[in-house]
């Protein structure tokens, strides 16, 4: 069987990335997803390539990075995009010199208008804009990474809508775009992304794997209605990252514990 690579998210209940390195190497993970929507984690503190080379280095770990949550590179305020974008340059910058592999995306639905018989979004009543824009950020993280191997990658969250559909598999023609699956979203969005997942699963790079029960979601692995085992052997024969995406300590030693329990570890 391939080895997988798991890794742990950042958590609340760790004051401090060194808190966290410390716990990843405890439980035998291999790397931090470090989320930058966290202040500990803006790109100013990730800047600090030597202290974060240093922790690794100590702790034999690496890491991955979620961009943060807000992220919209489109919108129609040129400012606010450019905020954004210069966002992604940075941890770009930044993943080249540390030789983080991943950096995790959303996609931002952008604003809509509730009307008397429908909500309308922008991005969709406004596509061709919409998609000339994410045509120019794939350019632009195309030019920044060049031949380096870092992915964006797109994760599932409570489902893509079609002009959402329409900009992935545009950013997607690029080699330094792929996908990440988020079990748990997915299974709480009633699978309504997997057929999209599914069709280009080649594109997975990356994994969040937690178990969800109807509408709870970030679950002990093993402990909700999810096929985890299923997930998991797609992921170990696409040779993906997985990130534990539990949200407390607690859940993750369990979740570590069942996947130690089920071979995966």
């Amino acid at each position: 069987m391939k080895k997988m690579s798991f890794g742990m998210p950042t958590l609340i209940e760790c004051d401090s990335l060194e808190d966290t390195l410390e716990l990843c190497k405890e439980l035998g993970l291999d790397f931090v997803e470090l989320n930058m929507n966290l202040p500990q984690y803006q790109v100013d503190q990730l800047k600090e390539v030597k202290h974060l080379q240093k922790l690794t280095n100590r702790y034999q770990s690496y890491y991955t990075v979620h961009l943060d949550e807000n992220l919209n590179v489109s919108d129609f305020n040129k400012e606010v995009a450019k905020a954004y974008q210069n966002t992604v340059l940075s941890a770009i910058q930044v993943a080249k010199i540390l030789a983080i592999p991943i950096l995790n995306m959303h996609m931002n639905h952008g604003v809509h208008f509730t009307l008397p018989d429908r909500k309308v979004q922008l991005f969709q009543q406004y596509e061709q804009e919409y998609l000339r824009e994410m045509i120019q950020f794939r350019k632009m993280c195309e030019t920044a990474i060049g031949t380096d191997d870092i992915k964006l990658c797109i994760e599932n969250t409570e489902g893509f809508y079609p002009y959402e559909i329409n900009a992935i598999d545009m950013l997607l023609e690029s080699k330094v775009f792929g996908l990440t699956w988020d079990i748990g979203h997915s299974h709480t969005a009633k699978e309504v992304d997997e057929p999209l997942i599914r069709k280009r699963q080649s594109r997975l790079s990356h994994f969040h794997i937690h178990d969800a029960l109807e509408e709870q979601n970030h679950m002990i692995l093993g402990s909700g209605e999810i096929n985890v085992r299923e997930r998991l052997d797609l992921a170990r024969k696409l040779e993906c990252r997985c990130v534990i995406e539990t949200k407390t300590v607690e859940a993750l030693k369990k979740s570590v514990d069942w996947l130690r329990e089920e071979k995966y570890l």
